[in-house]
This record gives structure tokens, C-alpha cells and sequence, in this order.
């Protein structure tokens, strides 16, 4: 992907090495982030992350439906993180690539919001090492990069791509682009109602059935991250191999190379992202369209 030397989003902070974890529940376990699957049960949100939700909820005397759609705020200060500004371009290469990927994915979403007659209004893309406190619990390295919609921002500890590239065999700089596109494509999803409406849904399903809707979730992001992928070949901004790169990462990352990786076992009704198959498919079907419109992942089988 030809990135350097971009313009840079201003919506990404630095917080690494801030030492804002503090304490809580970690996003990706117990919390309500919408995450890259790195572990055995394929991760994301299940049942059992609601009903811990639900709890929390009559605790503090917070409607937990807040945690999940947004309403309960649109910061993320005061956590116990401090940001920073991102180091001067050419300084360091990685939150460069990252800023250049997020200002991509602002002016794909910008455009195709006017369109429809709305307004986009970009994701805080937040970077930290270690640890960090979102609005949806814990960041942890541990949990993968994921969105939190009670903040409006998406989590990414930089090492994940090591991760991404040694243990899941997908490396490449589109392979790492992929990841952010995806991501920010749960943040459309926000902002377009689909995941306030599955915070409803879901406090009536089985856990079966809220995982099956948690992969036609899943499926939409990665068909919206295709959408940008074929943005930046619009833009002439592919080089060869990019798009293999992140078919390749998408496939890596499904629920069945994951399980069979980890656990040697295949359960599909515990899955949460969706097969390698599933996923790669639809994030071609963006691709090949360059169309948000062909992303209907809740109409007919998937």
C-alpha cells in the first residue's frame, strides 16, 4: 500500500506507555467491544459478556443498553490514560501507517454518508501498549484490537500486528490495514443503528442465536472494509499482493482456523466472527463492488 508521506487522520491518539490501565474488565472478556478474534472460542461478544453487562448495569444504576449503543458518552478522557500527540511524520513509522489508514477510512465513509444523506463523524483511534481503560472495560493487549461504542473508539495495542504476522501467518502492511478498516467498519455500523439494534435483539436470544447474529455483524464489517480496500485501488493507492495480503489475514482470523489452531476441535454454534471461508468472502464482495449497499449480511444466508 503506497502510504507514505500521506496526510495523516487527526483523530488517532498516543497513549502508549501511558500507564492508563488502571483496573476493570477487560474489553475483549467481559466488556462490550466489538473485537479481531484472537483466542480458542473465536472471542467477540457472547451471552455470557451481556448478562455480565446487565449486571454491572443494575449495580451503578446505568442502563446497560448504553454500554452497548453509544449513548452513555462519546469521550475518552478521564479514564486514566494519557494521550499525546502522535510523534512528527517520519518519526515513527507504524503510528504513521496507522494515521494514513484512519484518514483513508474517514474520507471513504465521509463521502459515502453524503451520499446517503448523512454525516459521518470519524472514530477516535486510540493507541496503547499494555494495558488502557475504555468505556467498554479493559484494553488489553491480550484481547485484540476492538471498537467500543460507548466511547465511539476503536483499541489497538501495536503489537497485535506482531501477532498478526508470527502466530496467525499474515503479515504485510494490508494485512495490518485490514484490521483498522475493519474495525472502523463496526464504527459505520454504530452510527448507521446496526449495533444499537443488536444490543436490543440480543437480550432476548439463546446463546446460539446471539452468536449467529454476532456473525452477520462481523461479516458486514469485513464486506465495509472491502468497500475501502477497493476505495484505496480507486485511488491508485494498491500495490501488488495488497489485496491477497488481507484475504489472507481474513481467512487467518476465522472462527474455524482459530479453533482448529488452538483447540483442535471445530464448534460452529459457539462461532462469533464467522469461517475463514465467510469472511474472505465477504470481504471480496466489498471489494469487487466498492459498493456499502452489496454488504447486506442480514437478508438470507451468509
Amino acid at each position: 500500500m503506497k502510504w507514505r508521506g500521506r496526510k495523516r487522520s487527526s483523530n488517532v491518539q498516543d497513549r502508549r506507555g501511558s500507564g492508563g490501565g488502571m483496573f476493570g474488565r477487560s474489553a475483549g472478556v467481559g466488556g462490550s467491544g466489538i473485537r479481531i478474534p484472537t483466542g480458542p472460542g473465536g472471542g467477540g461478544l457472547g451471552i455470557g459478556a451481556i448478562v455480565i453487562i446487565l449486571i454491572v448495569g443494575a449495580v451503578l444504576g446505568i442502563n446497560p443498553l448504553s454500554l452497548l449503543d453509544g449513548s452513555l458518552g462519546t469521550g475518552t478522557g478521564d479514564r486514566g490514560s494519557v494521550s499525546r500527540p502522535l510523534p512528527e511524520a517520519g518519526e515513527d513509522d507504524l503510528a504513521d501507517f496507522v494515521a494514513v489508514v484512519v484518514q483513508d477510512t474517514e474520507d471513504l465513509w465521509t463521502e459515502v454518508f453524503i451520499e446517503n444523506g448523512m454525516t459521518y463523524v470519524p472514530a477516535t483511534v486510540v493507541l496503547f501498549s499494555g494495558s488502557d481503560q475504555s468505556a467498554c472495560g479493559l484494553a488489553d493487549a491480550r484481547t485484540g484490537p476492538f471498537y467500543c461504542p460507548a466511547d465511539q473508539s476503536v483499541y489497538i495495542d501495536l503489537t497485535f500486528y506482531d501477532t498478526l504476522r508470527q502466530q496467525f501467518g499474515a503479515p504485510g502492511d494490508f494485512a495490518q490495514a485490514y484490521v483498522i478498516a475493519h474495525e472502523v467498519g463496526h464504527h459505520v455500523q454504530n452510527l448507521t443503528g446496526v449495533l444499537p439494534e443488536y444490543a436490543q435483539a440480543i437480550q432476548s436470544m439463546s446463546e446460539e442465536e446471539a452468536n449467529a447474529y454476532s456473525v452477520r455483524i462481523e461479516l458486514q464489517a469485513d464486506c465495509y472494509a472491502g468497500v475501502w480496500a477497493n476505495y484505496i485501488g480507486e485511488e491508485n493507492l494498491l500495490e501488488d499482493g495488497d489485496v491477497a495480503e488481507a484475504i489472507n489475514a481474513a481467512e487467518q482470523i476465522g472462527d474455524d482456523a482459530i479453533q482448529e489452531r488452538t483447540q483442535g476441535v471445530v464448534i460452529p454454534k459457539t462461532f462469533t466472527h464467522g469461517t475463514s471461508a465467510q469472511r474472505s468472502e465477504w470481504f471480496d464482495r466489498g471489494y469487487q463492488s466498492g459498493d456499502a449497499g452489496a454488504c447486506d449480511t442480514f437478508s438470507g444466508p451468509i
